[in-house]
């Protein structure tokens, strides 16, 4: 469970007591001798002992409210309660090895092998992915921020934009779309596993009779599935301690792999020998929802970042840990549109798909390395990227029902119903369905929190209300629901449903403009959402502030 490795006596005094009115919570500060929320509390309490953060900008501030410890945050949400400083072991290297293993793995490969094959050269998808990977960092680094700032996870943050019921619909549209990844990332691995299988095996347990995918695709799938539980069982701690001891391995057989190319090619300049296929005037109707989907590919981490982010001590860890996101996409995507473009002059066809490529270019102990290798690369990927978001969404649905194993095990089995392996059939639907899909999803969410805490909240936050339920809470707004946020969610998604429609084949004319914008679905969700939402906000405060003049 997550919370006996992250909270199991680390978590602060909790009192058992509960009151369900404001003046109640205040006579419970007097008894427990706890400032108010307003007190300006000493920063050496709670912040790293570093002089970079002891007189910095809000911005580098690690504070964690002593109104966490009130009565307010107890029981059900004792798993997502606020992580102190003092037990916070997410390091700036253990950041920086994090993404190495979300960036290096199967997903990130394809997806660069997808630009070469919709027609772009070398160069131009290695310019997309990196211009994407250095937008999406901007909103990732200012949604860690919080994160570490307050000690919260992402469900707890979202309260305060969403209200604490309301909280519940970014917290499981985020789970959603992690479900479909980690169903997709294990069918890749699954995958790994069927193909590099010697073909004597495949030969004996397939037959063509049954069907494509076969049983024994499946049964590596599944296979595959499980072998992930093990790691999902140690919670943060094990996840914490695969990624730092992965790192170093995947790159070494990222290195190995580009080697062979190097070699086998002849040299750097035949790998890099294939050419755009894209005219200057088809060029430019490629790219925009391949940047788009570039920047949806990390659009869901950048959204429930602050689940791991708060388990960093300090900004400077986060930020300097997180800051080699582009450096590392750039890379990879080069070494995967290097190794793509080789193909063409080694093998006489281009194969994005490293999986089958390994499949082709080696005996028994290069499968046998290239299985484990694979393994190692979906496996930090996926229960980093896509299992702890879900696992604490469902926590904090219904923390009497979920725990962390608990949510983690359905975000697994919900991963099969996604029937990867129709999503993952071709670069198309890849990319123009299921990345550009979520985008309108993720976008509006992004907009709206970034918007709220930085815009709205001036990133001050009173954290012991977040954890409040009952009418008296500063974020139950109306019957626990923000309506500034839930309308700009409605905004945000709505211009790019017609396009979504379109691609899945329900709807069949819509016009020009409407396609444009699902294919820049992010940029249009994420900007309008946030927009609304800070109008809104700023009506509702003056509001707000007219209705309270009236009795004053």
């Amino acid at each position: 469970m997550e919370s006996h490795l992250l909270h199991c006596n680390l978590r602060p005094p909790f009192t058992s007591l509960h009151f369900s009115t404001a003046a109640g919570r205040h006579r419970c500060r007097d008894v427990l001798h706890l400032p108010s929320p307003h007190h300006t509390i000493n920063p050496n309490l709670f912040s790293t002992t570093s002089p970079l953060f002891s007189h910095s900008h809000p911005l580098l501030h690690t504070k964690t409210s002593t109104r966490n410890f009130s009565g307010d945050v107890t029981g059900d949400d004792s798993d997502l309660a606020p992580v102190p400083v003092s037990r916070r072991t997410f390091t700036a290297w253990d950041m920086a090895s994090l993404w190495i293993g979300l960036v290096v793995g199967v997903p990130s490969y394809y997806l660069a092998g997808a630009l070469v094959n919709l027609g772009m050269a070398w160069w131009q998808g290695i310019a997309t992915v990196t211009l994407a990977n250095f937008i999406v960092l901007l909103p990732l680094l200012l949604a860690a921020v919080p994160g570490t700032r307050h000690g919260i996870p992402f469900p707890i943050l979202a309260r305060s934009a969403f209200g604490v019921h309301g909280a519940h619909l970014p917290s499981l549209l985020r789970a959603f779309v992690g479900c479909g990844w980690y169903g997709i990332e294990s069918w890749i691995g699954g995958q790994a596993v069927f193909v590099l299988l010697p073909c004597s095996v495949k030969q004996f347990l397939s037959s063509p009779a049954l069907g494509s995918p076969s049983p024994l695709e499946f049964a590596c799938f599944f296979l595959f599935w499980l072998a992930q539980l093990a790691i999902i069982w140690r919670g943060m701690d094990g996840i914490r301690e695969l990624e730092r001891y992965s790192a170093p391995i995947l790159i070494l057989l990222t290195t190995c792999l580009l080697s062979w190319a190097y070699i086998n090619a002849g040299g750097i300049g035949r790998m890099l020998s294939l050419k755009s296929r894209l005219s200057s005037a088809a060029f430019w109707p490629v790219f925009f929802p391949s940047l788009n989907a570039n920047i949806s590919f990390w659009a869901t981490v950048a959204l429930n970042i602050p689940d791991i982010s708060r388990h960093c001590p300090s900004q400077w860890d986060q930020i300097i840990g997180q800051l080699g996101l582009p450096i590392f996409m750039g890379l990879f995507t080069f070494v995967g549109l290097a190794v793509t473009s080789s193909t063409e002059a080694i093998l006489g066809r281009v194969i994005s798909d490293p999986i089958h490529l390994l499949g082709e270019i080696g005996g028994l102990p290069t499968k046998i390395l290239s299985i484990l290798g694979i393994s190692l690369a979906t496996i930090t990927t996926n229960i980093a990227a896509n299992v702890i978001a879900p696992a604490n969404a469902l926590v904090n649905l219904n923390a009497s029902a979920f725990t962390f194993r608990r949510g983690a095990l359905l975000t697994a089995l919900l991963g099969v119903a996604f029937q990867p392996w129709k999503l993952m059939g071709s670069s198309e639907s890849f990319i123009y369905t299921w990345l550009l899909g979520y985008s309108a999803l993720m976008g509006p969410i992004g907009g709206i929190m970034l918007a709220d805490y930085y815009l709205v909240k001036k990133m001050q936050l009173e954290v012991g209300e977040l954890y409040v339920k009952n009418p008296s809470g500063k974020y139950y707004f109306t019957k626990g629901y923000n309506p500034a946020a839930m309308a700009a969610m409605i905004a945000g998604v709505s211009p790019v449903v017609p396009g979504f429609l379109n691609k899945v084949g329900i709807l069949s004319n819509i016009s020009g403009f409407l396609m444009e914008a699902y294919n820049n679905a992010w940029f249009v969700s994420f900007f309008l959402a946030g927009t609304v939402h800070w109008v809104l906000s700023l009506l509702q405060e003056r509001k707000k502030r007219g209705f309270v003049g009236t009795f004053t």
